[in-house]
């Protein structure tokens, strides 16, 4: 690791108070998951959606989001079992503030940008990637302009997200007799009959594929006969005259 490299890192502390700290230093003592963004996300005048919060599923905890197409990838990674920790903007490198932290179970880290279209910032976004990506380079981490979800997928995953919280599980023996249900390939209306009354199975069983504890096929728009199977299930291919 170069100790003596020009990165500085700024965020601020459990009280509020901006930090300034050599890069590899912080990236290696400072819990970046836990801290309040270092500036606020900017309102622009015109948008549809402006910045908010997102409860992480992962965390248990209100993550700062600063736009729609931001909010998208925090769902995705919020999913993503090697996520452990979620936060909105709370570094800066250099002059430029990544819009979102990751920290990965094995201990590495993203910083990542959330464009809607891959011109989005112009110039300085691509200046500023390539410092903030020699910085994560040195320290082993990584930084990514993630590239917009496809607008299934993104319908998809936001559908699931709406029942990613413990309260569509809680009823005590539900999640097993959904497991259970779909423990051979079904369309997901006829499991849902097979465990109870849909009405109340139903968020179980979006609860299970959000946490994948089932799995289907996301890349096509979900629906009632949509096949449903268990967490090590391959894909429809693998089926033949279910339902």
């Amino acid at each position: 690791m170069d100790r003596g490299s020009g990165f500085e890192a700024v965020f601020l502390d459990p009280v509020g108070q901006s930090v300034q700290q050599r890069w590899a230093d912080a990236a290696m003592t400072v819990a970046f998951e836990e801290l309040p963004p270092v500036s606020a996300f900017p309102v622009l005048p015109g948008r549809r959606w402006g910045p908010g919060l997102w409860w992480s599923a992962t965390t248990g905890r209100h993550v700062a989001a600063g736009s729609n197409a931001m909010r998208t990838q925090m769902m995705a990674l919020d999913r993503d079992p090697h996520v452990t920790g979620l936060a909105g903007r709370p570094v800066r490198v250099r002059s430029w503030v990544p819009q979102l932290f990751v920290h990965y179970r094995d201990g590495t880290g993203l910083l990542a940008d959330c464009p809607s279209h891959p011109d989005a910032g112009g110039d300085r976004a691509v200046k500023a990637a390539e410092a903030v990506s020699a910085a994560c380079e040195e320290i082993g981490w990584a930084y990514r302009r993630l590239s917009p979800l496809d607008d299934v997928l993104a319908a998809n995953l936001k559908w699931l997200a709406g029942y990613r919280h413990p309260r569509n599980a809680d009823r005590p023996g539900l999640m097993p007799a959904v497991v259970a249900a779909f423990a051979r390939p079904r369309p997901l209306i006829e499991g849902a009959e097979a465990a109870g009354d849909p009405i109340k199975v139903l968020p179980a069983v979006f609860h299970a594929l959000w946490h994948e504890q089932l799995t289907t096929d996301l890349d096509t728009p979900l629906h009632e006969r949509v096949l449903v199977g268990p967490r090590d299930w391959s894909g429809p291919g693998e089926t033949e005259g279910a339902g």
